[in-house]
C-alpha cells in the first residue's frame, strides 16, 4: 500500500513540474517584446516611427549588414519531458502466435482437389472386397459341400 501512495505522489509531484514549465512557456509567448513596447511608448508620445525604424528578424537572415543587428535570438522554451517516453509500461511476456501455428503440409492442395475421386475409389474399393468375400465364401461352402457329398458315397 505504501509503494502505491509513492507512485501517486510521484506523479502528482511529475504532473505539477510538467505544468510549471506549461505556464513558463506560455508567459514567454505572452509577454510583449522590448522593440513592440518602444513602439507603443513611441506612437503614444507622438514621435516620428520612421526615425526609430527597427526591423525583427526571427526566421529569416538578412544579406545587409545593418539588418542583421536587428536578429532575434531563438526563445529559449524550458524543458519538456514527456512522461510516456519516460517509463515504458511493464511488458508482459506475450507469447508470438506465430510460433503456435502449424504449418500446412505441402500436398494440402492436392488432396483437396482430388478428394471427391479418391471418395468414389473407397466405395468401388469396398464394394470390390466385398464382392471377393462372397466368392470366397461360396467356394469354400461348394469345397466344403462338396467334401461332404463325397463322405457320404
Amino acid at each position: 500500500m505504501a509503494a502505491e501512495e509513492d507512485s501517486i505522489e510521484l506523479a502528482a509531484a511529475s504532473r505539477r513540474e510538467r505544468l510549471r514549465a506549461l505556464r513558463a512557456a506560455q508567459e514567454l509567448l505572452n509577454t510583449p517584446d522590448d522593440d513592440s513596447a518602444q513602439a507603443d511608448e513611441n506612437g503614444a508620445n507622438g514621435t516620428n516611427e520612421t526615425d526609430n525604424l527597427s526591423m525583427k528578424f526571427r526566421n529569416y537572415v538578412p544579406q545587409d549588414k545593418q539588418l542583421q543587428e536587428g536578429k532575434l535570438a531563438p526563445p529559449v522554451l524550458p524543458k519538456f519531458e514527456d512522461p510516456i517516453t519516460e517509463a515504458p509500461p511493464p511488458s508482459e511476456k506475450k507469447e508470438d502466435p506465430f510460433l503456435n501455428i502449424a504449418p500446412k503440409k505441402p500436398n494440402w492442395d492436392l488432396r483437396r482437389d482430388v478428394q471427391k475421386k479418391l471418395d468414389k475409389l473407397e466405395r468401388r474399393t469396398q464394394k470390390a472386397m466385398h464382392k471377393l468375400m462372397e466368392q470366397q465364401e461360396k467356394e469354400r461352402q461348394l469345397a466344403e459341400g462338396g467334401d461332404a457329398i463325397e463322405d457320404q458315397h
